[in-house]
């Protein structure tokens, strides 16, 4: 079960040693902080659904706290709390985004009505955040090929279940954007999707990320930290970069997934967690584990659902799809195509950085371009080094150019489709026969290739 959290903030340790006991005992978790500036670090740390919040306190008032709050995140609901407030101060507040004012001294009985209040709202305003992201989604999975529908499919069977998954593909296919789908299709959608860089996170920082940890605990604890796990409690941990945890990281991790709980640095206390895992990695995990880089253990743990993301170049008739959804991002409102030649010249190249390079090019063209047509002479060369060789040519007369790009061309298509001719007529959109007939212009052998 997911607890709702509550941060109490007030100037009187009486007060908030009584609002804890009291609303703990109500099933909630509870943080406090005694002052403003405090508060204010429990907020980013804690992240409370609902916050209790004094108006006067001395060493920063509780308005000020307020627009503090409600400009860091403005879905947390705050209670305004008060033994001497004024009507002038109440509607202040409100205005200001307060959920309700609340007279000291406090009747609990009101506090628990207004809280049930409060987190009615809160629940609609997160499944309208929600649902908002859903439909602004920047780089939803577009693509009508073969290989999407296959992967669709499978997010839409598997996405509604609880088991866990290890997205694998190259870098730039849109692991991260398929392990959000499967979250969305989930009955965790409601909860939070947590992502975690496994390749960036210190071996000393390790158990405070991951876990969280207690005031005091070492040396810069100064108050208490809420872990990544502990975050997607309810949700789903996105561990991305896993073939890339060091041999501690793993270690950490494979026990926290064994046992279903945590225990923050320096507490004593096993916290229980609920959370569906989804890794991600651009590595070969078996050749790891061959290599003892990699725990066996922690691979078959995690790979229950095996999702596999298919390069660009394994979808290039999606090329033209994703090149319309990229120009209306990046377009600013301009009406703008991409010519013919360039069409041809974007769905021959193997794009190694795959959907992201190609997002990349389409929105520096859409800045350099000065028309209202893409052309690719225009914005200038490729950068990337591993351009193919179709796109340069030694021979002067224009005929012996087109009869060296369309022999490397097709030797190039061959190779990507290990030299089965019908599959590569079938790609580059032409007829069978057409295309015997100029491997054999050509002197072309498949069988060699």
């Amino acid at each position: 079960m997911v607890l709702k959290r509550v941060l109490v903030i007030d100037d009187e340790e009486n007060i908030l040693v009584s609002l804890k006991g009291v609303l703990e005992d109500e099933g909630f978790a509870v943080e406090t902080a005694r002052g403003g500036s405090v508060g204010l670090q429990k907020v980013r740390k804690f992240l409370p659904d609902v916050v209790l919040l004094d108006i006067w306190m001395p060493e920063e008032d509780g308005i000020r706290v307020l627009e503090k709050i409600k400009k860091a995140d403005s879905y947390v609901e705050v209670i305004m709390m008060s033994g001497h407030g004024t009507v002038e101060t109440a509607v202040k507040a409100i205005k200001l985004g307060a959920f309700d004012f609340l007279e000291k001294p406090i009747h609990f009985d009101k506090l628990l009505v207004l809280l049930k209040h409060a987190f009615t709202v809160k629940e609609l305003q997160d499944e309208n955040k929600l649902l908002r992201e859903q439909l602004s989604e920047g780089e939803a999975l577009i693509g009508k090929s073969a290989p999407m529908d296959k992967l669709k499919t499978l997010i839409s069977v598997a996405g509604p279940s609880n088991g866990w998954a290890l997205v694998q593909g190259e870098n730039g296919t849109g692991k991260e954007l398929v392990a959000k789908a499967l979250h969305r299709a989930s009955p965790r959608s409601q909860h939070r999707f947590v992502a975690v860089n496994c390749a960036a996170i210190p071996d000393e920082l390790i158990e405070s990320e991951l876990f969280g940890h207690e005031k005091g605990s070492f040396t810069g604890a100064h108050d208490r930290k809420t872990g990544k796990f502990e975050q997607a409690n309810g949700g789903t941990l996105f561990l991305d970069e896993v073939g890339d945890m060091s041999a501690k990281m793993q270690a950490k991790i494979l026990r926290a997934l064994q046992e279903n709980c945590i225990q923050r640095v320096g507490g004593d206390q096993a916290i229980d967690v609920d959370i569906r895992v989804i890794a991600a990695t651009n590595k070969d995990l078996k050749h790891l584990i061959r290599d003892q880089v990699f725990r066996e253990d922690l691979y078959y743990r995690l790979n229950v659902i095996p999702v596999f993301v298919p390069a660009l170049r394994e979808r290039r008739e999606d090329v033209p799809l994703l090149l319309s959804h990229f120009i209306a991002m990046y377009s600013a409102g301009k009406k703008l195509s991409i010519s013919s030649s360039t069409l041809r010249m974007l769905q021959s190249y193997p794009w190694p950085g795959n959907v992201r390079e190609l997002k990349n090019w389409v929105e520096r063209a859409c800045i350099l371009s000065t028309g209202d047509v893409i052309d690719s002479l225009e914005i200038g060369d490729w950068e990337d080094d591993s351009q193919p060789d179709v796109l340069s040519f030694e021979e002067k007369s224009l005929r012996m150019a087109r009869a060296q790009f369309e022999k490397e061309f097709i030797v190039k298509m061959l190779l990507e489709n290990g030299g089965n001719v019908s599959k590569t007529a079938q790609v580059i959109g032409v007829e069978r026969s057409h295309l015997h007939k100029k491997i054999k212009n050509y002197g072309i052998d498949p069988c060699t290739l």
